[in-house]
């Protein structure tokens, strides 16, 4: 599992896990970060991330993006 700040442009993962604080998990479960979920890595500027999440492009901070634990497709913990 990787950080979602470490998947580069064009990358789909899907989600394994959230971190941090109770806040901080709810605020990402509310714009649809949850285990299971696929995203692709539509960009980064500065660390922060936009991803495309179902129908949804979405832009998290650097900070957020580092609690978002991943496996990227292709790679060995990917689940289709």
């Amino acid at each position: 599992m990787i950080p979602l700040t470490l998947a580069e442009t064009g990358e789909e993962a899907a989600i394994h896990k959230i971190a941090g604080p109770e806040k901080t998990r709810q605020f990402l479960e509310n714009l649809g970060f949850v285990p299971g979920c696929k995203v692709k890595v539509v960009t980064q500027l500065n660390g922060n991330v936009i991803v495309q999440i179902r129908e949804t492009r979405v832009a998290v901070s650097k900070e957020m993006a580092s609690k978002i634990f991943t496996s990227i497709k292709g790679g060995k913990t990917w689940q289709h």
